[in-house]
């Protein structure tokens, strides 16, 4: 199935945006849902969403894209939105979906941007799909879970995430309990939110509500052996962290360039978990010169 959504402005002598939403067929009776902004392009990036949230492109990721003339692509993790779920998936799994997704639409080469729970997904496109990912860049990044209690340490709510650490029942019975904990953000995020990130606000709460269960199964995926080695990612990996985020801490920055062999950091002292964000179109100008 393929469906024009609604155009998006943009700039740059690009008229409008039209994100080209299509079902692809995987396999095993599975289907992934796919965002586009269409061919025409030569540089193309992946774009891997939030928890919870849908691949749909948001309008400051479509701006930024086309402003710089790249075709920028999404797809719906398993459970969200229009993609079949999938109970047990690792993080490793979202190599194999990418792969089907840029194969349906034409793309070899390709790099990868990742926001929060995006960031370790777009993490395991680079070590598993080796040449075909050029970069990296990877923005309020959760680390691997090593069982370090650490690794909680700075989270204003961390609960779901200690839940999800003793498994999958731990993690559901919270389910029906947990509201989200405004502790998480600092003013600059409610800035963001209420400003050019507002369609971020409205896809996460609908794929929350709609998507429960794909919310448990993503918390359960971070804290569980991620399926790869950081030290498989061969491509050049940008880590952007806020260093005033509440909900994954600047240390998990940290804990990702120990590990991965091409990285650098780009730390950003006031941001939060939102605000960082608006280093998207940065971090789109540094992958461009990737692919």
């Amino acid at each position: 199935m393929q469906q024009a959504a609604s155009p998006h402005p943009a700039p740059g002598g690009w008229g409008r945006v039209v994100e080209v939403v299509k079902d692809i067929a995987v396999g095993g009776g599975r289907t992934l849902r796919a965002h586009d902004t269409g061919p025409g392009r030569s540089r193309v990036v992946v774009w891997h969403h939030g928890t919870p949230g849908t691949g749909a492109l948001l309008a400051p990721l479509v701006a930024a894209a086309a402003g710089r003339e790249v075709r920028l692509v999404s797809y719906d993790r398993p459970g969200y939105g229009g993609s079949t779920a999938v109970s047990d998936r690792d993080v490793a799994s979202a190599a194999d979906d990418v792969g089907v997704v840029a194969d349906a639409l034409g793309v070899d080469r390709f790099a990868v941007l990742g926001a929060s729970g995006g960031g370790p997904h777009a993490l395991a496109c680079a070590a598993g799909l080796g040449g075909r990912v050029t970069g990296v860049a990877c923005l309020a990044s959760p680390a691997p879970y090593d069982g370090d209690p650490a690794w909680f340490e700075g989270m204003a709510a961390p609960q779901a995430l200690r839940a999800a650490a003793r498994g999958r029942a731990a993690r559901a019975a919270l389910s029906a309990q947990e509201a989200f904990d405004e502790a998480c953000f600092i003013a600059a995020d409610w800035d963001a939110l209420a400003g050019p990130w507002q369609e971020l606000a409205a896809d996460a709460g609908a794929a929350g509500r709609c998507s429960p269960a794909a919310e448990v199964q993503d918390d359960l995926a971070y804290t569980a052996p991620w399926g790869f080695a950081l030290a498989a990612v061969r491509a050049p990996v940008l880590v952007i962290q806020g260093g005033a985020d509440r909900m994954i801490p600047a240390h998990h920055a940290h804990r990702l360039l120990r590990e991965l062999p091409r990285g650098e950091l780009w730390l950003r002292p006031r941001d939060g978990h939102v605000s960082v964000l608006g280093a998207c179109p940065i971090a789109l100008d540094w992958l461009r010169a990737l692919v």
